[in-house]
């Protein structure tokens, strides 16, 4: 099927912009880059965590040239679907003007594991997993919602 004409914008918002909200945006631009135009913002900005870019370049994503940022500096942009990845930014998310679609992934954060530098990044990994599965689910049911001729 040929890429659509308007790609959908989803953001993802987290706390500080620096890990699960990061990770999200590399997944989905990986995974449907040409169906969807993927953002990531932050209530707050904590910076990008080296972390979180070493285990998504282990996985093949490059978040590396990714930067921490808030929503403000997304302002003129029109979301279809916004995800939130932690309760803060739950608690925290604005509302967003038009039909914008909005769902809650209560993840933890790997920034706050604790241990040796291995169990610390196994923390991250598990993390990059699981958003990796919840993003993909997420480009699933909007490219059968959004592009599927044939209902």
């Amino acid at each position: 099927m040929p890429a659509p004409e308007k790609k959908l914008k989803i953001l993802f918002l987290c706390t500080g912009n620096s890990c699960r909200s990061q990770m999200a945006e590399g997944w989905a631009r990986r995974l449907k880059g040409d169906l969807v135009e993927p953002y990531s913002a932050g209530i707050e900005k904590h910076g990008l965590n080296p972390n979180a870019v070493e285990v998504m370049s282990e996985a093949g994503v490059d978040i590396s040239g990714h930067h921490s940022k808030t929503l403000d500096e997304l302002a003129d942009v029109k979301f279809d679907h916004v995800v939130t990845v932690c309760g803060h930014a739950n608690e925290k998310c604005p509302l967003f003007p038009g039909r914008v679609q909005k769902e809650h992934w209560p993840l933890a954060d790997p920034a706050k594991a604790e241990g040796n530098k291995e169990e610390i990044m196994n923390t991250f990994r598990a993390t990059r997993s699981e958003i990796r599965r919840r993003v993909a689910g997420l480009l699933e049911r909007i490219y059968n919602e959004t592009y599927d001729t044939e209902k």
